[in-house]
């Protein structure tokens, strides 16, 4: 049990749903990392939580796990890949821990996939790119038609 003495739902506006955010290009920055075991509990994956910095859905989470130790070498190898293009993107390339990862800013490509645990729409990372390589594209872009960081 929790102690909940002083909390009162009348004073704070009720949390709402949240719908995945559209496809897109966005800028972004790493603000949390975990290795947490797999369902099957024979190898880890790598969560990394990012955080969207600007435009309409300033503040929105998406998340990407990378299974860096795996039995299978394809996954692996899959997952190395993507860190990489991670590193390259921030710009550290030989990281000792996830940490030196967070708060620097990248644009993360995300689309949306169907969940095939719960059948809903959810949203993926399918591409890393410096912030400086390409304006994103879409959503992203501020009402001037330029992202955000090139007012």
């Amino acid at each position: 049990m929790a102690n909940l003495n002083g909390f009162n739902a009348n004073e704070v506006e009720p949390a709402v749903g949240f719908d995945p955010i559209p496809a897109g290009k966005y800028l972004a920055v790493i603000t949390d990392s975990k290795m947490k075991p797999t369902k099957s509990g024979v190898g880890n994956f790598l969560e990394l939580t990012f955080q969207i910095l600007e435009g309409e859905h300033k503040g929105r989470l998406v998340w990407a796990r990378l299974n860096l130790d795996n039995p299978n070498a394809t996954t692996v190898k899959i997952a190395r890949a993507e860190l990489s293009a991670i590193c390259r993107a921030v710009g550290v390339l030989a990281p000792k821990d996830s940490v030196e990862l967070h708060n620097l800013p990248l644009v993360i490509t995300v689309a949306q996939k169907k969940r095939p645990d719960t059948g809903e729409m959810g949203n993926v990372i399918k591409g890393y790119a410096k912030k400086d390589a390409a304006a994103p594209k879409g959503p992203a872009l501020g009402s001037n038609g330029k992202a955000p960081w090139q007012r």
